[in-house]
């Protein structure tokens, strides 16, 4: 299956990026290439480097850029390690970062990969096939409490509890396999007045995504090192999809403009923290309307930037 991926906030993330043509230029979620190949138009003597953990998406893209030839590296591995995987390639600063967390269409259209509740497959949703922990080990290895705040607090669903309920009771009888199986479990768990608004499963399935690839964490992990990688005047873009990845980046980004801890009745600083940089975006950039008609996926995106002092 051909690895296809709508490149959400396109035009508006290459324009914040502000792409001098002798820079460097990374994307650490690489995907389809789609950020990417407009980066890279852009470029003259500068250089790209694209960092995904999935290795569908790493041979479509090396396909998708090998027009820029050695401008491009393409590197598989987690953009946590970004920092790092750069300094192998001999490179400790860059001029802009791009992040689009979201799920990508291809993984969501590939029945095998267990990420979609519109097909009845295995229950995987690994981003990185090379990781041991699938959806299956959460959805029969997690307790009952476990469940329910992963399904409350990634998947933000009104029904977590009855949902969580639902599961641990259905696989006393046999472990949950497949997609479908849970599908049902879901709708169970959920009064049927309530399953007018959209799937029943879908704000659980983002949960268990959420859980299994450990979004969040490795979100809160990267933006320090991130931020550090960046030269003067660099940018870091990123556009999230989820109210939770939304708001640990909104929070970091204001730390690193204004980081002093001092109580509010001090005259002066005396934390001696300083800022490292500027918020661009005082608030997210949305899609526009016309983006929304091509792409409804993307109706939940937001991207901020911050510029490195």
């Amino acid at each position: 299956m051909e690895f296809k991926h709508y490149s959400v906030l396109l035009d508006e993330t290459i324009e914040h990026l502000n792409i001098k043509p002798d820079g460097i230029y990374v994307d650490g979620t690489l995907g389809g290439g789609g950020h990417a190949y407009h980066v890279c138009k852009r470029l003259d003597t500068g250089r790209f480097f694209g960092i995904d953990q999935d290795d569908a998406a790493i041979a479509a893209a090396g396909e998708r850029l090998s027009v820029y030839g050695d401008k491009v590296c393409i590197i598989r591995n987690n953009y946590r390690n970004m920092k790092a995987a750069l300094m192998e390639q001999g490179v400790t600063g860059v001029d802009g970062i791009v992040l689009d967390l979201g799920v990508s269409s291809y993984q969501l259209d590939t029945e095998e990969r267990g990420f979609s509740y519109r097909f009845d497959a295995e229950l995987d949703m690994r981003m990185d096939r090379r990781q041991s922990m699938t959806a299956k080990d959460i959805v029969n290895g997690y307790s009952e409490m476990d469940l329910y705040r992963i399904i409350r607090d990634y998947g933000e669903d009104n029904f977590a509890k009855n949902i969580a309920k639902h599961i641990v009771k259905a696989r006393q009888d046999k472990p949950i396999e497949t997609t479908g199986e849970l599908n049902e479990i879901i709708k169970a768990a959920i009064p049927a007045k309530m399953r007018q608004n959209g799937h029943p499963s879908k704000r659980t399935y983002q949960a268990i995504r959420i859980e299994c690839n450990r979004e969040l964490e490795v979100l809160r992990e990267a933006l320090d090192d991130l931020v550090d990688l960046l030269n003067p005047g660099g940018r870091l873009c990123i556009i999230t999809f989820h109210s939770l990845e939304d708001r640990i980046v909104k929070t970091a980004f204001k730390n690193k403009e204004n980081p002093c801890t001092c109580p509010s009745e001090f005259p002066v600083c005396v934390c001696g923290k300083v800022p490292e940089g500027t918020v661009v975006t005082r608030k997210p950039i949305l899609p526009s309307k016309e983006e929304l008609e091509v792409n409804s996926r993307s109706k939940s995106a937001k991207l901020r930037v911050f510029e490195k002092k």
